[in-house]
């Protein structure tokens, strides 16, 4: 896993699915779009929501990915592709709202935005096969949100194991951290039931303020050696939101990667959490701190596919059952997400794979093929006088962002897919017997002196 697969697994998270709305707001009642501006985020909102989806676990494996990529290439590649996302997420709004403005419909989320800009495409094939692209960016929406489900699954089990067992004996065989997801199950799927993220917003607050307390914990330790815009009120204040949560994602990711890595080596574990001894309470209340920001982290993910998937099966069911019918569902999905994570409860991989097969393709690939599509059909549609032809930079600069993103899929989903089918070592770790990172033959076991 490379670093630059990393930044992709999250950074597209704010760019969430809005739910469906009516023709157009002129054409509802007085309450219902009252009803509607009163559900909507307000800037500070969005951006403990931007926060909280892109600060979760895999600001935690970055260490091990900056292992993989090199401690010069690893950083270099870091900001790089946290510049090359954002221009991507700024690119996507972009075109969303000249699609809204031309169709004269409301706001538009991801799948829908795909959409229409094949529709309006010259090419009768894209045309016919816009349906389609709705369905596939759905489909990798739903498959890279509950894969964040997966991956909180494993590194709650993992940190709680640790918490809990964390001064055993060495001879000890501890709980099997499988065991600790299915004790984890309960808790998730009542918090999945929240259907508002309105109501996420002070929970939000306190996760990412125990997240922040346990950075620093974190950095103290290891310096010893050195859909949201649709959600708004003011959605014209959304790149703001963007620039600033961002920025502060790229600084968090680029130091936690560089200075967890010289400080922990090659030993570096799946998450930089799993690292720490357990002699010290303050390390053990970073694990608690963090988990609890987590859980609260599974919340925002799954409010994707479930925004994705349920309204056209509810739809289909009585008003008088959709509202247990919808809580079955939802107790279903989280399900799903943990049995992903059991079958592969190692921590590393799943963070790969999610990153490589689907978050790829959403963060890289599709924004700039919407932005050709957007371009080339209005320079047909226009005099040509008027309009000329779509700029040979932007064409280079869009393939460009397209076929990083295509090599990023390829490339990573066959090394994940290997490291699953035919691990390099399976050994466990001695000190919590978790299915990690296995540590490389010929290293110690124990972090090294600095």
């Amino acid at each position: 896993m490379t670093a630059a697969e990393q930044l992709d697994m999250e950074v597209m998270t704010p760019l969430m699915e809005a739910a469906q709305e009516d023709n157009s707001e002129e054409e509802a009642e007085p309450n219902t779009v009252q009803a509607n501006e009163e559900q909507r985020t307000t800037f500070l909102q969005t951006l403990l929501h931007l926060l909280k989806g892109n600060i979760g676990t895999g600001l935690l494996g970055l260490p091990l990915a900056l292992k993989n990529a090199g401690i010069v290439l690893g950083p270099l590649c870091l900001v790089l592709m946290g510049v090359v996302c954002l221009h991507c997420m700024h690119m996507l709004v972009n075109c969303s709202h000249q699609l809204s403005d031309r169709m004269k419909r409301p706001p538009l989320g991801y799948s829908d935005t795909v959409a229409i800009a094949m529709e309006t495409s010259s090419s009768n094939m894209l045309r016919r096969g816009a349906h389609c692209g709705r369905l596939l960016v759905s489909f990798f929406l739903v498959l890279t949100q509950l894969g964040f489900c997966s991956v909180y699954f494993v590194f709650l089990a993992e940190n709680i194991k640790q918490v809990v067992e964390g001064n055993r004996g060495n001879g000890e065989e501890g709980i099997d951290v499988r065991l600790y997801m299915l004790f984890l199950l309960p808790l998730l799927v009542v918090m999945s039931f929240i259907r508002d993220l309105r109501n996420m917003a002070v929970l939000s607050a306190l996760a990412n303020t125990a997240m922040a307390i346990s950075l620093i914990f974190i950095f103290n330790f290891i310096t010893s050696v050195l859909p949201l815009e649709n959600q708004m009120k003011e959605p014209a204040r959304f790149p703001q939101a963007l620039n600033v949560g961002m920025g502060v994602v790229i600084v968090l990711y680029v130091s936690l990667a560089t200075l967890g890595y010289l400080h922990f080596g090659d030993d570096i574990k799946g998450s930089i959490t799993l690292n720490l001894p357990h002699d010290s309470w303050t390390n053990q209340l970073v694990k608690v701190l963090y988990s609890l920001g987590v859980c609260v982290s599974f919340v925002v993910q799954f409010f994707v596919p479930a925004d994705i998937l349920l309204p056209p099966i509810l739809a289909r069911v009585t008003d008088s059952w959709k509202r247990p019918f919808e809580l079955l569902l939802r107790a279903l999905l989280v399900c799903l997400t943990c049995v992903m994570a059991v079958l592969v409860p190692r921590l590393d991989v799943v963070i790969s794979l999610v990153g490589a097969f689907s978050s790829s393709a959403l963060a890289l690939v599709f924004p700039p093929l919407v932005e050709l599509l957007l371009l080339s059909s209005a320079s047909s549609s226009a005099s040509p006088s008027l309009s000329p032809s779509l700029p040979l930079s932007v064409l280079a600069k869009d393939l460009t962002i397209v076929l990083i993103g295509i090599l990023g899929f390829l490339t990573g989903t066959y090394a994940t897919l290997e490291e699953i089918i035919a691990p390099g070592d399976q050994t466990l770790y001695n000190d919590n017997a978790t299915w990690t990172t296995p540590t490389p033959t010929g290293l110690p076991t124990a972090p090294p002196t600095h």
